[in-house]
């Protein structure tokens, strides 16, 4: 009888499991859609240095960070596939979201501070495994830039440091 219930014990934490992931995951895509088309005014570049007509610049950190947790059923299936080998299909959408997450979080910190443009980006990821769930972070981080002229307002905040004759591009070397 004891294992009976032990049995049904797991049975409903894999239906609760299996069904409210999906529908927060589901929800999360919806919301990531929908900001990501918010967003889109905000350019993000991996490059190192901005494009060429890019005009004089003001720049400083932005950051964006999440932490997203596996379901329970996700990390039963997980468990299982790390039995047998193969792809984490399971922790592929976990980590997308997260990236995905960070990188808007990063355009809305870019954003707050006037920028329009995000150089640079980078990504960080961090396994956090304690408990049952594992959970990962994702932090992006970028330099932001801003024309010289609207850098000016955030003076005195600590948002912004002027850079000696208001351009970021003064510290670049020059194409030939």
């Amino acid at each position: 009888m004891g294992s009976l219930i032990e049995i049904g014990i797991f049975v409903t934490l894999m239906a609760v499991g299996f069904f409210a992931g999906r529908v927060i995951e589901r929800n999360h895509y919806a919301s990531i859609r929908l900001r990501e088309k918010q967003y889109l005014d905000v350019q993000v570049f991996m490059m190192r240095f901005p494009p060429d007509r890019v005009s004089a610049q003001e720049a400083f950190l932005v950051t964006g960070t999440v932490v997203v947790s596996a379901d329970y059923f996700k990390t039963f299936v997980a468990g299982l596939r790390n039995l047998f080998g193969g792809r984490f299909r399971a922790y592929e959408s976990l980590m997308e979201r997260a990236r995905r997450e960070a990188l808007l979080r990063l355009k809305s910190d870019a954003r707050r501070k006037g920028a329009k443009l995000v150089v640079c980006v980078r990504f960080e990821t961090t396994s956090i495994t304690s408990g049952w769930a594992p959970s990962i972070e994702v932090f992006a981080y970028g330099t932001a830039l801003i024309p010289a002229a609207e850098a000016a307002r955030f003076v005195g905040t600590g948002r912004s440091r002027l850079l000696g004759e208001g351009s970021i591009r003064s510290a670049l070397p020059t194409p030939k």
